[in-house]
Formats: structure tokens, C-alpha cells, sequence
């Protein structure tokens, strides 16, 4: 039988360096990247974002461990949708596997988890729940017949300061998610520069070939591959032989 679930709290915020105090807040995913790099310590934690609040984030750092599960041949399947729900008994089931999975392979190296995540703020919400309703709005029907506005003013002003602190609310997710944005935009550039650099060293090595009356087939499949498309990606017409060059992309 696995642990229970305050032992495997106890187990994550041991080993961790954390103040968790729920088993769901595993659903972000980022517990689970770094008991896997505790392992093997090559984990890009980096990419991991130990603080994250909001499912698209839970999501990335589920990416990220999807990719270790694939580099380290770990025959697991991740049920990422209904971890990232951060429902208390598929993350529990999850954790007491991950947690066996430990117990077979970490090889008793000293770990510095702080070190490891760079002092990365860890203030994953205790409560992890879809926005709730207006407090303002009715809970159900009859609370108020005929939708009549109250007499006093206090509820009023009530629903507007809700409607404030959700229009605060959303503009804080908002800002997260243009800083998640920017950086996607910034791993795309640095690949694009190195296909970019590839590119240019294929085209001119095939140059001095043809003017040496010679030819490459690695270089020519190397182009192939630089210049293959796929639907509703196709080259633009007068782009074709080059990738796109920065200035015309961005």
C-alpha cells in the first residue's frame, strides 16, 4: 500500500526544500520535473516555473517532463489533463508512483534543491481552483425575485468592487501570460538563427562543390530538410530556396 498523503507531503517538502501543504498542488507539475531531476540532475529546471499559478503554465512544465520521461525511456504514461485539474486523487496515485519510482533510482546523492531551481519563487497557491463566480451575481433561483435593483446602495458598490478585483485579477494573468509569450518568442529566435547559420554554411559549401565540378548528398538533404513545409506553413512565393530572412519575419 503507498504512503499516505501527509508522508508524501512531508517526502516533497523534504527533499524539495517546499511548504506544501496539499497533495494538489503537485498538479502544477513542477514537483514532479524536479523529484525527477533529484535523479538524475539533468532536468532543465530553468524551464520549470516552481511558482505557477495558472493551467497553461501547469501545462509547460508538464511538456518538460514529458520530454525527460522520453529521454530516460520511463515506460509512463503522464495523464496531463487530469493532473493539471490538480484533483487531489489523481495526483495523489501519481505521487505514490513517482514516489516508488524515487525509492528505485535515486542513488542517495546529496541534492541542493534551492541551488538547482536558482531561488525560484515556490509560492504555488494551497487551493488551486477555477475562478469562482461574482459574489455580487445570485447563487441560485429565487434569492432575488423580478431582478430588482436593491434599494441601498452597499450591494451595488459590493459588485463593483468584485468587478474591480477581477478586472485586476485578469490584468495580472494577462501581464504572465505576455512574459510566457515573450519568452516562447525568444527560444523561437535563437532556433530560427541556427537553422539560419546552417543554412548559409550548407549553401556555401555546396558553392565551392559546384565550382570544384562536385556535389554533396548529405548537404543536399541537409537543404531538403531546411526547405520542406507543410500544410498551411507553405514558403511564401519569391521566398523559396532561403528562410525567411529576421527583418522580413519579425
Amino acid at each position: 500500500m503507498g504512503e499516505s498523503r501527509s508522508e508524501l507531503i512531508a517526502w516533497v517538502n523534504d527533499l524539495l526544500q517546499l511548504n506544501y501543504t496539499k497533495v494538489e498542488q503537485c498538479g502544477t507539475g513542477a514537483a514532479y520535473c524536479q523529484i525527477l531531476d533529484s535523479i538524475y540532475g539533468d532536468v532543465p529546471m530553468n524551464r520549470v516555473k516552481m511558482g505557477a499559478k495558472h493551467e497553461y503554465e501547469f501545462i509547460a512544465n508538464f511538456k518538460v517532463m514529458q520530454n525527460i520521461f522520453k529521454t530516460k525511456r520511463i515506460d509512463k504514461p503522464i495523464p496531463v489533463e487530469k493532473l493539471v485539474k490538480c484533483k487531489m486523487q489523481d495526483n495523489l496515485e501519481f505521487l505514490q508512483w513517482i514516489k516508488r519510482y524515487w525509492d528505485s533510482n535515486y542513488g542517495g546523492q546529496p541534492y541542493d534543491a534551492v541551488g538547482r531551481r536558482r531561488g525560484q519563487p515556490t509560492d504555488t497557491p494551497a487551493t488551486i481552483a477555477p475562478l469562482a463566480p461574482s459574489r455580487g451575481a445570485p447563487a441560485g433561483g429565487g434569492a432575488r425575485a423580478g431582478g430588482k435593483t436593491p434599494v441601498s446602495g452597499h450591494r451595488a458598490g459590493s459588485a463593483a468592487a468584485v468587478n474591480h478585483e477581477q478586472v485586476l485579477n485578469l490584468q495580472a494573468q494577462l501581464k504572465e501570460m505576455s512574459a510566457h509569450l515573450e519568452g516562447l518568442e525568444k527560444e523561437r529566435d535563437f532556433y530560427f538563427a541556427k537553422l539560419r547559420d546552417i543554412e548559409i554554411l550548407a549553401q556555401a559549401q555546396l558553392e565551392v562543390l559546384e565550382g570544384q565540378g562536385k556535389d554533396d548528398e548529405t548537404l543536399r538533404e541537409i537543404q531538403k530538410i531546411l526547405y520542406s513545409t507543410e500544410e498551411g506553413f507553405e514558403v511564401p512565393e519569391g521566398g523559396e530556396g532561403h528562410l525567411v530572412d529576421e527583418e522580413e519575419t519579425f
